[in-house]
C-alpha cells in the first residue's frame, strides 16, 4: 500500500470528509477523491459509504483506519522524541482533567511550567469524561481516582475532600452554624448530587441538604461554587485544595467533610521518556509539594 495514499484516507476517515481533509492536507477535493479511488481500486474494497452529510467508513474501512491510527499514534510518538532533547522542551502536551481542578488550581499555576518552558504548546481539556490515554485522546491525565485502563504510569499525587466554606463577611452577616442542623435557615451552593462529580462530594450534597436548608444555590462546577462563596451569597460544599489559593475562604463545621478523594496523575507507558510529559510530571509534583507545605504550615499556625 502506498503510504502517501494511507496519509490521505487516515486524513479522510478522520475528518469524515473531503473538503475538511482537504484543507488539513492542504489538497483540493478532487485530488483528495482521486486518492481514495485509488486505494480502493489496489484494495479491491470500498473504503467508505457515502451520503449527503458525509463520508462513513465501511466495515473494511474501519480495520483500515485501526492500522492508520496505531500508526499516526506511533509517529507522533516518534516525532516527539526526536524533537525533544536533554536541553529543550517543546511542542504540544494534550493534558486533561476535571473542569474544578484544571480551572481552580492547575490553570492558575502553569505561568511557573511557561516561563521555564516557553516552547511548550499545552492543550488543557477540561472535563469530567475519562480520556482514554492509550488511544492517544490526551497525553497526561489528572483524574480524581485511580486510573483502570492497561499500560498506565500512575503516581497517586495527594488526598482532597470536600468540605463547607464561607467568608467572613457571610458569616457575620448571616451567622456561624454550630452544628449540622443550623444549617436551616443559610443559603448552600454546591451541585446537584446527580450532576458529574467525585462521588465523595455528591454524598456530602445530600447529607446537606438533608437538613432542609431555606434556600439554595446549584451549579454544574465547582468554579461557579466558588464565584457563589467569595460573593457572600452562601456557604459553599468546595474541594479542600482551594484553601491554599484564597484566604477568604472559612471552614464552616470543621467535623463535617466527606471520605478521602484520591488525586492520581497517569499517562501512557511508550510516554515515559518524552521530555514534555517529564516536564510536566516533575512540574506538577513540585507544585504538590508546595501546596503540603503550605497545608501544613497553615495547620501549625
Amino acid at each position: 500500500m502506498d503510504w502517501d495514499k494511507l496519509r490521505i484516507f487516515h486524513a479522510v476517515a478522520d475528518a469524515g470528509s473531503l473538503t475538511h481533509a482537504g484543507d488539513t492536507l492542504h489538497l483540493s477535493q478532487s485530488a483528495v477523491s482521486r486518492q481514495i479511488r485509488a486505494l480502493e481500486e489496489s484494495l479491491g474494497t470500498t473504503l467508505f459509504h457515502r451520503h449527503a452529510r458525509g463520508l462513513i467508513l465501511t466495515e473494511q474501512g474501519e480495520f483500515l483506519f485501526d492500522a492508520t491510527s496505531s500508526m499516526a499514534r506511533r509517529l507522533d510518538n516518534a516525532a516527539a522524541r526526536i524533537r525533544d532533547s536533554e536541553e529543550h522542551v517543546l511542542g504540544e502536551l494534550k493534558v486533561t482533567t476535571a473542569v474544578g481542578f484544571g480551572t481552580l488550581w492547575l490553570a492558575p499555576r502553569l505561568g511557573k511550567l511557561y516561563a521555564k518552558y516557553p516552547d511548550l504548546k499545552i492543550d488543557l481539556l477540561l472535563e469530567e469524561r475519562v480520556l482514554d490515554l492509550p488511544m492517544r485522546e490526551a497525553d497526561v491525565a489528572i483524574r480524581m481516582k485511580e486510573p483502570t485502563q492497561s499500560d498506565l504510569i500512575r503516581r497517586r499525587l495527594l488526598n482532597i475532600r470536600m468540605r463547607m466554606y464561607a467568608t467572613r463577611e457571610y458569616l457575620e452577616q448571616a451567622g456561624t452554624p454550630e452544628s449540622i442542623s443550623d444549617l436551616a435557615p443559610h443559603r448552600l451552593i454546591c451541585q446537584k448530587p446527580d450532576q458529574p462529580q467525585v462521588a465523595a462530594g455528591a454524598r456530602l450534597v445530600q447529607e446537606v441538604l438533608a437538613q432542609n436548608v431555606a434556600s439554595t444555590l446549584t451549579v454544574n462546577n465547582y468554579f461557579g461554587v466558588l464565584q457563589g462563596v467569595l460573593a457572600d451569597v452562601g456557604i459553599g460544599v468546595l474541594p479542600d485544595y482551594l484553601t491554599a489559593d484564597h484566604d477568604r475562604l472559612v471552614r464552616v463545621l470543621p467535623d463535617v467533610d466527606s471520605d478521602e478523594v484520591p488525586v492520581f496523575l497517569a499517562y501512557p507507558e511508550e510516554l515515559r521518556q518524552t521530555r514534555r510529559v517529564a516536564a510536566f510530571r516533575d512540574f506538577v509534583l513540585e507544585e504538590i509539594q508546595g501546596y503540603r507545605r503550605m497545608q501544613s504550615e497553615n495547620l501549625t499556625s
